[in-house]
């Protein structure tokens, strides 16, 4: 069944707003948005999830081969080397004592692969997280709730929505253009059992198998910036209500892409989930190992360590996710 078309852009980003924005909920400095949900005892919980000892790493590899398309200046990381094995060899490096050594520099977007969306990232009508003003974030980065004040957040419960395998085709893949609403997200709950169930100041991730379907197929195409299957701007209501810590998925954006408006929009879940909710947005995770270990044994929860590399004022930043189970 096709899902109703959404109403004006305007009409339900004002919706949108009158109900799902929590401003001032953890008083007018606040600088973590919903991982206020997530506490000490949901991490003492979350590490004790772990069992087998099996950890997977949740980032592609941060190289000139990513998928970014140069949308909005997103190039994708420059490695080059400083120093080399063949300097030392050359014995140019001036070292004393037959000492040698090799020394590398990167040059990369902050948000061209695995990565954390902070705060200060997306801003509404010139409103940033918790009613600041958007000129909060200048020239030198964000003043007030910079990515390093995340920096140890994002440890606790991770769980695991295979909407991909739930509702995708024979590879568990999902079509560009899938709006995942929230009877998807509950109907994937239901069906991979009771690890899957979303509780308070999880770190939820949502596999849509578009990452693997364009590994599969070979090359990037239009992952970056391009139509792909995501979140329905409707799972606001979810998203608030279920009260969860942030949330994470395969995709370039998230979102579903086109989105669901007949009139031009940019980004519409992003401008209510950042500025308003104060709701940290993953994207380009590759969850594919970790989804095959999952439908293997039947557990959808793990302890997830998430770190964002604390560059100061940075409105995102790189991740390696760890998932242990």
């Amino acid at each position: 069944m096709t899902p109703t078309p959404l109403g004006p852009v305007a009409e339900e980003l004002a919706k949108a707003r009158a109900a799902y924005r929590n401003w001032g909920r953890w008083g007018p400095d606040d600088v973590l948005g919903t991982l206020n949900f997530l506490d000490d005892a949901i991490r003492a919980h979350a590490a004790g999830l772990v069992r087998r000892g099996r950890s997977f790493s949740l980032a592609l590899e941060f190289n000139e081969d990513g998928p970014q398309r140069g949308f909005r200046g997103r190039i994708n990381p420059v490695h080059y080397m400083k120093d080399t094995g063949s300097d030392a060899a050359a014995g140019t490096q001036g070292f004393p004592h037959g000492f040698g050594g090799a020394d590398d520099h990167v040059v990369m977007p902050l948000q061209a692969s695995t990565q954390w969306d902070g705060l200060g990232h997306i801003f509404d009508d010139k409103r940033a997280w918790n009613g600041r003003p958007c000129t909060i974030v200048n020239g030198d980065g964000d003043s007030v709730t910079g990515i390093e004040h995340m920096r140890d957040a994002f440890t606790g419960r991770g769980v695991l929505l295979d909407v991909g395998r739930a509702f995708g085709d024979e590879h568990g893949e999902l079509p560009d253009g899938f709006a995942v609403r929230e009877e998807h997200l509950r109907a994937t709950i239901e069906a991979q059992g009771a690890t899957s169930g979303v509780r308070r100041g999880d770190l939820v991730l949502v596999r849509t198998g578009q990452l693997g379907r364009v590994r599969r197929q070979g090359g990037w195409g239009t992952y970056a910036a391009g139509d792909a299957p995501g979140l329905s701007f409707t799972t606001l209501g979810w998203l608030h209500r279920t009260e969860i810590a942030a949330i994470a998925s395969d995709t370039w954006g998230l979102e579903v892409r086109p989105y669901e408006f007949a009139e031009p929009a940019m980004s519409p879940l992003h401008q209510i989930a950042i500025p308003n909710m104060g709701l940290p947005l993953g994207e380009m995770w590759d969850l594919e190992a970790l989804a095959a270990d999952c439908a293997a044994d039947g557990v959808h929860e793990f302890l997830l360590v998430a770190a964002p590399l604390p560059v100061t004022g940075a409105v995102g930043a790189p991740v390696n996710p760890i998932a242990l189970k």
